[in-house]
């Protein structure tokens, strides 16, 4: 589907932001990435690091990458389910070692990596699978409206998600950031991430 995607000149400000903070955060989390990398391919055979298709701003797909968290070719037999069944079965594949990396959120790390490309921001929808999103524009027409952004690590949906939480919903903690979008936002965004990574959500 052709759809027409243009940029705010704040976006060229969040993307400065995402440069500068994403390269210094980079260089910040290399040790720890290095490190959990070792653990992972000590825990269990198979690359330390997970790298998947997802679906970037006007629709591009790219390479994200993540610390490894589930048995290795997990993503194989995952691959036919989504919602509440990819969950549950999500669950049963975690390693001991990705469990740890999971609750941590220190898998997400890499995805620095794909901040300081150009390919994600630190905050934004979270990125979805090529199948999962023509999927959802299906069930969901108006779907497509969040590639107006790029991908985050970060976002709304993510500070506020539950299990019970449909897509539907989630799509609209997207829209609310991708409709209100400003450095303010971002920031304050960031900085309730940091909390939730710190103190847990009940101390935000």
């Amino acid at each position: 589907m052709a759809h027409t995607f243009r940029p705010r000149p704040v976006d060229r400000v969040l993307r400065a932001l995402d440069l500068v903070l994403g390269s210094l955060l980079l260089i910040l989390a290399t040790p720890v990435i290095a490190v959990a990398a070792v653990a992972v391919t000590a825990a269990d055979r198979g690359p330390a690091f997970y790298r998947g298709r997802r679906v970037g701003r006007a629709g591009a797909v790219f390479t994200m990458y993540k610390l490894r968290t589930l048995r290795a070719d997990a993503e194989t037999r995952l691959g036919p389910f989504l919602g509440a069944e990819l969950t549950f079965r999500t669950d049963a594949e975690h390693t001991p070692v990705g469990r740890l990396l999971r609750a941590t959120k220190l898998d997400e790390l890499p995805q620095l990596y794909n901040v300081v490309r150009g390919e994600m921001s630190l905050v934004g929808p979270r990125p979805i699978r090529p199948a999962f999103f023509e999927q959802l524009c299906r069930e969901i027409p108006q779907y497509w409206q969040r590639l107006v952004v790029r991908p985050g690590m970060t976002g709304p949906a993510q500070l506020r998600l539950t299990r019970e939480m449909t897509w539907a919903e989630k799509l609209a903690h997207d829209f609310e950031y991708i409709a209100d979008r400003s450095v303010g936002l971002y920031l304050r965004i960031l900085r309730d991430t940091a909390l939730f990574l710190l103190l847990g959500p009940r101390n935000r």
